[in-house]
């Protein structure tokens, strides 16, 4: 079986396609099944989460792309930007991972983020597409480039240690 664990930027040559739901492409270990039918085993550093056109390498050199996988969805669409802000307000209030396109939020299907959703005012369509949640002001990022163009970037990581300002805390 291959066995893949490190991630690189790029590849002469592609050996295969590895296409994944979220939810599997953020555990650090896993047996899963390449397009062509081989099994291949993941051995990432925890809290690494694989992207869409990630690369890694195996313990024989090929190299092995990520694919991320279509998956039952909601686009949440609104009339305004301030709407559509106040409900990434609403999903991050609920710790709801969340994708954020360009004048679109995407979630995973919850009927009762739907309903909650509609009732701030948004369209919400189901669909099934490729699900790629931020990854969070902890989670750091991942690094890696989508050509020249430097590709999306997740939020900066903070620090775990650092000092959080308050406006109670004197100067």
């Amino acid at each position: 079986m291959l066995t893949l664990h490190t991630r690189i930027n790029q590849a002469d040559q592609i050996a295969g396609d590895l296409t994944l739901p979220y939810e599997l492409r953020e555990k650090s270990r896993l047996c899963a099944t390449l397009a062509s039918g081989e099994d291949v085993a993941i051995f990432t550093a925890r809290g690494t989460v694989l992207r869409d056109g990630d690369l890694l390498r195996g313990d024989d050199g090929r190299v092995v792309r990520i694919v991320a996988a279509a998956e039952a969805t909601y686009r949440v669409d609104c009339p305004t930007p301030r709407d559509l802000l106040r409900c990434a307000f609403h999903l991050g209030n609920r710790h709801t991972q969340a994708q954020v396109g360009d004048g679109f939020l995407r979630i995973r299907q919850d009927r009762v983020l739907k309903e909650m959703l509609e009732g701030l005012g948004a369209t919400v369509t189901a669909e099934d597409a490729p699900f790629e949640p931020e990854s969070g002001a902890y989670g750091g990022g991942h690094g890696h480039h989508h050509g020249d163009d430097g590709g999306h970037h997740p939020l900066a990581p903070i620090p775990l240690r650092q000092r959080i300002h308050r406006p109670t805390d004197k100067a």
